[in-house]
């Protein structure tokens, strides 16, 4: 009886997502990112490749989302597809996804409660598919 009693006043999460579809092959945190020391202090750039590529996911971004900011906490499941097999760490490639993410989807990527990475190959059309729930 009282299973019952608080299965009815459970509140139920109802969960929105959304499927992103960003072209291209992956490119990892340490082939678009360089390290120079400049003084004392070491300064890191992103070279111009990270930046063609991040200006072409942001305008992508800008397609396909017609959502406003989220505000509140997400979770993000991100599949790379690759153009070919060679072995990469699937933890180098999630910056530069969540940086082209920040401003045009949510406000912060500090607002990601959980995120799932997986990767996956496809020759014909190597790519990063996020899914976006709140």
């Amino acid at each position: 009886m009282e299973l019952e009693k608080a299965q009815k006043t459970s509140k139920i999460k109802k969960e929105k997502s959304m499927k992103l579809v960003l072209t291209g092959n992956p490119l990892s945190t340490q082939s678009i990112y360089r390290y120079t020391c400049r003084g004392r202090f070491a300064t890191c750039y992103m070279l111009k490749k990270g930046k063609e590529l991040k200006k072409h996911y942001q305008q992508e971004i800008d397609r396909q989302y017609n959502n406003d900011i989220i505000k509140t906490d997400c979770e993000l499941d991100i599949t790379l597809f690759f153009g070919d097999k060679r072995r990469r760490d699937v933890d180098n490639f999630n910056k530069l996804v969540l940086d082209s993410l920040q401003g045009i989807v949510f406000e912060d990527d500090s607002q990601i409660q959980k995120l799932t990475i997986t990767k996956n190959y496809c020759k014909e059309n190597p790519r990063v598919e996020v899914i976006i729930i709140i």
